[in-house]
């Protein structure tokens, strides 16, 4: 894709059908993936076991830890936790694989060292 003179006009389809079936491109989707399915499928079990106790488990929510402090409360508030973390996460897997190979990309098909 890069060529000797830096290219001026803008990206056209072409030029992204051309990006897409890079191997650059294929192993940026699996970076991405390899990140993004594992957590997503982590998350949505710890949901659904939250939500599974909650309706099951009443007895087990409702011990009291501290005061008025329950169980519930605490897996509820660990749910808000968990999305900031895995927020951090993905923010720092971004910066260290995602974002070098999407600039290369960028830079590749914008046709010079911008």
């Amino acid at each position: 894709m890069s060529t000797t003179e830096p290219d001026t006009r803008p990206p056209d389809a072409q030029d992204w059908e051309q990006v897409q079936a890079s191997p650059e491109f294929a192993d940026l989707r699996r970076r991405l993936r390899r990140f993004v399915f594992p957590m997503t499928a982590l998350f949505l079990v710890w949901y659904l076991v939250y939500v599974l106790l909650a309706d099951y488990a009443h007895g087990f929510m409702s011990t009291k830890v501290v005061g008025n402090i329950n169980v519930a409360l605490i897996l509820g508030l660990l749910q808000f936790v968990s999305t900031f973390v895995i927020t951090m996460l993905y923010v720092r897997y971004a910066n260290k694989k995602l974002d070098p190979q999407a600039e290369k990309i960028r830079k590749d098909i914008e046709g010079g060292d911008e």
